[in-house]
């Protein structure tokens, strides 16, 4: 199971760090998108002395390539040189895509963005990271427990502030936007952030909305025993984890047969359980 683990974690950052080098050549450099990181260092130095970006990235990774070894452990960073090495390359393969990509920088930092998040999410979902100041991100993320997407928002946000002395105050803000993106990005493919509800029922028919789950959604419910805070009327919570469309058809069912309750609808983010990770099963008709 830990060699599946492993191989499956190899995977993930091997996949991720060629889109990462694809949505720099495709987005990023075009636009002059100084999107944070050593990417972003790569598009300045390109802009001021025409070096290739390949070569940057090789050039200072090292450094943080050794601290993250010592901080975040020895498989974090074989996995970490593992994208050191697949980044740089992609990025010297795929040179061509440069001239194809969007000049105009608010496509570049949308665009850049998202597929820039994509590429880290799938990293950080193997444990990897492709080095650089995404190297630096997990550091941040391990001593303050901040979010992956966010460590590399704080992280990136410094060289944004170097490429608005390089090329203009308008293009830093083009590639704030495009950090924030990636940043959110992240988190939702960390974390495969659906448009699943986790919803509270407050109600004191438990029977009545129990069956309308279980008959109508075919979705488990849990009860918990509750009293209202003022009155300390005794009142049952149910709360289940439905799909959107499920959640919606609830709401309308709720408040046809039982309008009495107080129910809540909270987004939710990774479910791991039977009818999401796994199969649903049905009940028999």
């Amino acid at each position: 199971m830990k060699m599946n683990r492993t191989v499956m974690d190899v995977i993930y950052t091997s996949i991720g760090s060629i889109i990462v080098g694809i949505s720099y050549n495709l987005f990023l450099l075009p636009g002059k998108i100084a999107a944070g990181g050593i990417s972003g260092l790569s598009t300045i130095l390109n802009h001021l002395f025409n070096t290739d970006p390949s070569l940057i990235q090789f050039m200072f990774n090292l450094p943080i390539f050794i601290v993250g070894w010592i901080t975040l452990g020895r498989a974090f960073s074989l996995k970490t040189l593992i994208a050191t090495f697949i980044v740089p390359l992609t990025i010297f393969l795929t040179q061509g895509l440069v001239k194809h990509g969007p000049h105009d920088a608010l496509l570049a930092s949308l665009y850049g963005g998202i597929v820039l998040g994509i590429g880290l999410g799938i990293v950080y979902r193997g444990n990897g990271s492709t080095g650089g100041t995404a190297t630096l991100a997990q550091i941040v993320k391990k001593y303050t427990g901040l979010s992956s997407g966010f460590s590399q928002f704080v992280v990136d946000a410094f060289v944004v502030v170097f490429s608005a002395f390089v090329f203009n105050f308008e293009l830093a803000l083009y590639a704030l936007i495009s950090i924030f993106v990636t940043s959110k990005v992240i988190d939702i493919v960390q974390l495969r952030t659906g448009d699943n509800k986790l919803v509270f029922i407050i109600t004191s028919k438990e029977a009545i909305v129990t069956n309308l789950i279980h008959e109508k959604i075919e979705r488990g419910v849990t009860s918990v025993n509750a009293f209202g805070g003022y009155n300390r009327e005794g009142k049952t919570l149910l709360f289940s984890v439905m799909e959107q469309n499920e959640a919606i058809y609830f709401k309308q069912l709720i408040t046809e047969d039982e309008p009495d309750s107080f129910v809540i609808f909270i987004n939710t983010s990774d479910i791991i359980g039977r009818g999401f990770s796994t199969a649903k099963v049905y009940r028999s008709k």
